[in-house]
């Protein structure tokens, strides 16, 4: 959990997570999986470009082999390329995978999204959401350690575990925001915006990064 600023706006539009173009692009919705100092977990990610899937630095910490699950039931090994705790955002490499990559767009404020992941380790779905402004805020790093400074959109709409790393769809298909966290005690959460996403896929080389520290 994350203790942010509100997405003030109006209640999320329903039919977007019915659109035709959300619909299409969530079979690039990936689920993430691991096991980390003897501790299994998951999370959802998304095709971002060929062969490369972005997620949360705090779903692969500690991660030495993760495994990529599609929606049509095919499974990957992974390697970690690139892994940025500060803005909880981490880059796995994924040879094999054809599955089509999204495009990124900006947040802006009241834009109405999909929210589509994995929640919970559960089936694929897909949950209408709103976003709210984006700020930059004190707060702590994919270890919960900081403080450190970083940038966030907070959301209105239902954000569960295991939704992390998973992207906010507009109806043009495009991700718009990524899900690193929910808001205690209500609904909601926050992403983060696409020019850090932008920034983490230009640094994705071949090689794997060192091995990371497990979260807990």
């Amino acid at each position: 959990m994350f203790l942010g600023p509100p997405a003030i706006v109006a209640p999320p539009e329903r039919g977007v997570a019915r659109d035709a173009d959300v619909v299409r692009a969530s079979s690039s919705v990936v689920r993430v999986t691991g096991i980390a100092c003897g501790l299994g977990v998951e999370g959802s990610g998304w095709v971002a470009a060929r062969g490369l899937v972005v997620t949360n630095a705090h779903v692969v910490a500690g991660v030495v082999n993760p495994r990529v699950d599609t929606p049509a039931g095919r499974a990957f090994s992974a390697t970690v390329v690139v892994f940025d705790a500060t803005n909880d955002l981490a880059v796995l490499r994924v040879a094999g995978l054809g599955a089509r990559a999204l495009r990124l767009a900006d947040p802006e404020r009241s834009a109405s999204v999909a929210l589509v992941g994995y929640p919970r380790n559960g089936p694929l779905t897909r949950v209408p959401a709103r976003l709210g402004g984006t700020a930059r805020v004190l707060s702590r790093d994919a270890y919960g350690e900081g403080p450190v400074r970083r940038q966030v959109t907070a959301i209105r709409g239902v954000v569960e575990p295991g939704s992390s790393g998973g992207p906010g769809i507009d109806a043009q298909g495009r991700v718009r925001t990524t899900v690193f966290a929910r808001r205690p005690r209500q609904t909601g959460g926050y992403g983060i915006p696409a020019d850090f996403v932008r920034n983490v896929l230009a640094r994705a080389g071949p090689r794997p990064v060192e091995p990371t520290a497990c979260t807990s």
